[in-house]
């Protein structure tokens, strides 16, 4: 008998000692006085014990039979299901298999089974709390999660997330690599699709920010040494497209895109395994087709204002130029480019007055095209062949291990005269002739 339950016997036994009126005991119940004279009915004839709710101690009549509970545990004891909680093998079963089953009667079914341990939860380190943008595309938080996606099925891959602040809205791909041209694809999918947001929110990775250049015995530069670095491939398509970037100094202060790495990186890995995704294209397909429609449905929050924050596309901003990979060379006395190993040579009608020694801009477009610009006017160019190199004349080869013949010095005319005293003779008082 619970404490509530005693307490309404009070109340009844002194309205049935007549103590109280029958009114006073259903406002002390907040019940009707019809009722009250029900209960001091069933009081009289069951005791005490007509407070207990007739049901208590009884099985429901809702409660999975338990050959029903037996097949619920085999399914969910196959490999493929290894680690799903209680929330997510209820939806798998209710989606892939046609049984439904509450979330709390699965749980306590996987606690006797052995399939599920609850967690005891550990107070973290508090952070401020920030509150959310409030219209979407305001803010965009943008990361990339290294992770064992496929769980050894295939190859490494990597899973670059934009979420919106406002709306938990999200945009993902697999990637081969966390590559500058492979974040250029995925912004490109996104401003297509969305428009161009105010501003994105990133860390400070060496994608989105250029890294001063410290001796290993520095912490840090000087505040006088240090000067305005150029921005990364990234950032300079951010400022054409005249999009915000904004660095985050912790992995707390973008926490949302963190946290949507810690739901990828349970639901996506299982959702991935029973589907049966071995490789990039199937993983993508998973991701866009399965996973990124069921965070937008059931994720995704209504912001505070309802006015979209995207600003179109105009004429004046070239996507295909700006996101691409932009070098400068410059053009040489005989109007060639030399780049990448190659050498280019300007269409004779698009040379004009001071291209020679100026500095054109090359675009090296993620279709693979290759686009040269000066100032506001695309060159028309063309491949120049190399000339064949010389091949140099191979040396005469030197014969090797015949030994040469020692150098032969002239004996002395008198063999007799030791060198050094025939190297003393005053040839002045020697005649010019020989006597007979």
């Amino acid at each position: 008998m619970t404490q509530k339950e005693r307490d309404r016997l009070v109340v009844l036994k002194q309205a049935q000692k007549r103590q109280i009126t029958q009114a006073e005991a259903a406002g002390q119940l907040q019940c009707t006085e019809r009722h009250v004279r029900r209960m001091l009915s069933k009081l009289r004839a069951e005791g005490d014990r007509s407070v207990i709710h007739g049901l208590r101690g009884r099985a429901s009549n809702r409660k999975r039979s338990q050959k029903q509970r037996e097949k619920i545990v085999g399914i969910l004891s196959q490999e493929v299901y290894a680690g799903f909680g209680p929330t997510l093998a209820a939806e798998y079963l209710a989606n892939k298999h046609k049984i439904k089953i509450g979330r709390e009667a699965l749980r306590q079914l996987m606690l006797a089974a052995r399939l599920w341990r609850g967690r005891r939860r550990k107070a973290g380190p508090v952070h401020l709390w920030r509150q959310r943008r409030h219209s979407r595309g305001e803010l965009v938080q943008w990361d990339t999660s290294e992770h064992d996606w496929l769980e050894g099925r295939g190859p490494k891959i990597y899973l670059i997330h934009m979420i919106d602040d406002a709306t938990s809205e999200l945009t993902a791909r697999f990637v081969e690599h966390d590559s500058t041209e492979q974040n250029l694809r995925l912004l490109k999918s996104y401003l297509e699709k969305h428009g161009r947001p105010i501003a994105f929110y990133t860390d400070k990775a060496s994608l989105f920010q250029t890294a001063p250049k410290i001796a290993r015995d520095q912490t840090h530069l000087p505040r006088q040494e240090r000067q305005p670095l150029p921005p990364t491939q990234i950032g300079r398509a951010l400022r054409e497209l005249s999009i915000g970037w904004i660095p985050a100094h912790s992995p707390q202060a973008k926490g949302r895109v963190e946290r949507s790495f810690l739901t990828a990186q349970d639901r996506l890995v299982k959702g991935l395994r029973v589907a049966g995704a071995g490789t990039l294209n199937e993983a993508n397909r998973y991701l866009e087709r399965e996973f990124v429609p069921w965070w937008n449905q059931h994720l995704r929050v209504l912001p505070s204002n309802p006015t979209d924050a995207h600003r179109p596309l105009e004429a004046a901003h070239d996507l295909a130029a700006a996101l691409s990979i932009v070098e400068t060379r410059q053009v040489s006395k005989d109007c060639t480019i030399r780049f990448d190993g190659h050498l280019y040579q300007i269409a004779r009608e698009q040379i004009r007055a001071g291209l020679r020694g100026a500095t054109v801009r090359i675009e090296h477009r993620l279709d693979g095209s290759l686009h040269m610009r000066f100032q506001d006017r695309y060159l028309a160019v063309s491949l120049c062949e190399s000339p064949p190199k010389a091949v140099a004349t191979p040396a005469k080869p030197v014969r090797r291990g015949v030994p040469r013949a020692a150098p032969h010095w002239p004996e002395p005319a008198d063999p007799g005269i030791p060198l050094w005293q025939a190297a003393r003779i005053d040839r002045t008082r020697t005649r010019d002739w020989l006597e007979e």
